[in-house]
């Protein structure tokens, strides 16, 4: 037996260590609890031996029974309108026919008994299933879900040159899985980072979306997996069109390079009798995969920006169709880096407007005599790179009177470049939040202010044609321009919901402290009544020339909104009001707006109006208000927050929320 094992080359043996590593995955698998299932709320639950009950339950059977499956993904319709049922069923591409079904079977069977709402998924390590009373593509852009295996990964510390292969190998991977000739949406590779580290992917869509489509799920997966898991040594996302993972270790089933049918015979017959061999080379390798850390080379870290930055800048110009697809635009021109640097003065610091977490600000003159500001992110600012391709494609062609337009951006090299319009009198918060500025801030102004702030939320929420939430929406982010005109900035943070999707949930909760929704900085669901509590905060801010954020700090109250809460129940709302104000405004149209304010910060979001209605209260003196409920006195501690700045005009503070104290 000895002289035999001799004889086997390195590749049977490698055969030989995959085929059980692989048989242990699977066994181990298969059985395991879900990693997630959401029942969502629907126009009404079915009964069991209702029409749609009976469609689902032939639905389902047939999704695993099928001959399609054996492909991987099976697609279908059962019954006719109005107990239609539409489903779909997805395998992990790498997987066995035998293992799909079973998987299949498994998780059709569990959504049937758990989930009693006519639209629901389960997501399983190996398989995914889906149904729905409507077709999928029709109610659904995105929404991500992280299996909780991602909070046991070990961290990864100190390690920017892992973070910077990771994107750029995730971002290569998608893009093979997307434009792949063979159809199937379905990639795995891995890449080195040093000579002992490999890092191991895996990307997959359903096939019955479009090729950009599939890219650009992909893409917000990604934002994604690089909030929750960039350091970690392992991650996941899911989400009903595509899924991705990566680890330090060899996690998917991997076709047999060499063909030799002799070295698979000769792998198979040792297996058997090498088991006790494999368990300790199988041990081995678990031990191996904890010591996987070392520093990646400086010349493979920027040989791997160098790549990303050049996906970035092609095409030259971007923009979103109506289907959310990425295609290309001339409404948003890149501009060569020697025109920016000749119209700031080479970022001379005499033109410098601020400094922020991703970069600097700078003003800058055309040659044309057209002013403009700059944002130059930071040439270390990974982080900051997604919220540029982000604002990029988000506001390219979105025009409204309240938004500041983003009128150019250039890459090139290691510089990264926003160009806007100039604000010359910067940003709101330098105006509130300072005693002899806000004194210039007459009730004229500040209802001007607060009207255009709502006005240009109800276009981002309900009027372009893309329904988009800011999710940081503050004073440093409400520009003002020579008329004091209020000018939504910032859009790096902002995501964009389908036509009929309302809430949306993140491990990545990003914003400033102060004005996050509670049920946003708790628990990571924001909606368009996310924006509406950050909006009433900035009312309240406006009225009162206080800030929200370190209110404690006063003898009032713990905070703003509870200071405006104990003198409404007390009737002596006036003494919220800037005493720079006193006597010089109509009294009851002041206590409307901070009615309307309090009305925007209550703690359950289904309280809180939308913005039609919030542009329609302030417009009208005859329009009942309804009694506001307690606002959300505390939104949590925060342990990671970079502190609001004054000059900070263009950039983003994020927090991250780690535990909750109770109000």
């Amino acid at each position: 037996m000895r002289s035999h094992t001799r004889k086997i080359d390195k590749d049977a043996l490698s055969a030989i260590i995959f085929l059980m590593v692989s048989l242990f995955m699977i066994s181990t698998s298969v059985h395991v609890e879900p990693y997630y299932m959401s029942c969502d709320v629907s126009p009404t639950n079915y009964t069991q031996n209702s029409p749609f009950g009976n469609n689902l339950k032939s639905l389902l059977e047939s999704l695993w029974s099928n001959t399609p499956l054996r492909q991987g993904f099976n697609s279908t319709v059962f019954g006719n309108s109005p107990d239609q049922v539409y489903g779909r069923a997805l395998c992990r591409g790498d997987v066995t026919p035998e293992v799909c079904r079973d998987c299949v079977q498994k998780a059709s069977q569990e959504i049937m008994t758990v989930c009693p709402t006519q639209n629901a998924i389960i997501w399983h390590e190996f398989c995914q299933v889906q149904y729905s009373y409507r077709p999928f593509p029709s109610w659904d852009a995105y929404t991500a879900m992280f299996p909780d295996s991602n909070n046991n990964e070990e961290n990864i510390s100190g390690r920017d040159g892992f973070v910077v292969v990771l994107k750029n190998f995730m971002n290569s991977l998608s893009d093979k899985a997307a434009f792949n000739p063979s159809n199937l949406m379905f990639a795995t590779d891995k890449t080195k980072i040093s000579t002992n580290e490999t890092i191991y992917g895996l990307v997959q869509c359903t096939r019955d979306i479009s090729q950009n489509y599939c890219r650009t799920c992909l893409n917000n997966v990604f934002v994604e997996l690089d909030g929750c898991c960039k350091y970690h040594q392992g991650g996941t996302v899911f989400s009903r069109f595509c899924n991705m993972r990566f680890q330090l270790y060899q996690f998917y089933n991997e076709p047999t390079v060499n063909g030799n049918r002799k070295k698979i015979k000769v792998a198979i017959l040792v297996a058997g009798a090498t088991t006790s061999v494999l368990v300790v080379g199988l041990a081995a390798g678990c031990c191996v995969t904890r010591r996987l850390r070392s520093n990646r080379t400086r010349k493979d870290e920027e040989k791997s920006r160098s790549t990303l930055l050049h996906q970035l800048a092609n095409p030259p110009s971007v923009d979103i169709n109506q289907e959310g697809e990425f295609v290309s635009s001339q409404e948003l021109p890149f501009m060569e880096l020697a025109t920016i640097k000749a119209a700031t003065g080479n970022f001379s610091d005499s033109n410098k407007l601020g400094q922020g977490g991703f970069g600097t600000v700078y003003k800058g003159i055309l040659s044309d005599g057209k002013e403009i500001a700059v944002k130059r992110l930071s040439r270390k600012s990974w982080q900051g790179l997604e919220e540029f391709k982000n604002e990029v494609i988000l506001i390219a062609k979105l025009q409204h009177r309240n938004l500041v337009r983003l009128v150019g951006c250039g890459i090139e090299g290691e510089e990264k470049l926003l160009i806007y319009e100039y604000m010359p009198n910067k940003s709101l918060d330098l105006f509130i939040f300072d005693s002899e500025k806000r004194a210039e801030l007459h009730w004229d102004i500040r209802l001007n202010i607060i009207l255009g702030i709502a006005r240009g939320l109800l276009y981002l929420h309900e009027d372009s044609r893309l329904k988009i939430i800011h999710r940081d929406l503050k004073p440093n982010n409400v520009l003002l321009d020579q008329e004091m005109v209020a000018k939504i900035s910032d859009f790096g943070m902002a995501r964009i919901f389908g036509e009929n999707q309302n809430t949306a949930n993140t491990r990545r909760v990003v914003g400033t402290y102060g004005y996050m929704a509670p049920e946003y900085a708790m628990g990571g669901l924001f909606s368009v009544k996310s924006d509406v509590f950050s909006y009433g905060v900035i009312l309240l801010e406006i009225i009162s020339g206080k800030r929200n954020s370190g209110f404690y700090l006063t003898e009032h109250a713990q905070t703003l909104l509870a200071y405006a809460w104990r003198l409404w129940n007390e009737g002596k709302e006036l003494e919220f009001l800037d005493p720079s104000l006193a006597g010089s405004c109509p009294m009851a149209e002041v206590v409307r707006c901070i009615h309307i304010g309090l009305l925007c910060v209550q703690e359950d979001p289904e309280d809180r109006p939308n913005m039609s209605s919030v542009v329609v209260l302030l417009g009208s003196e005859s329009a009942t208000l309804p009694e506001p409920n307690q606002p959300a006195f505390s939104i949590g501690r925060v342990v990671h927050i970079e502190p609001p700045s004054s000059t900070d005009h263009f950039v983003n503070n994020q927090a991250t929320v780690s535990s909750i104290s109770p109000r």
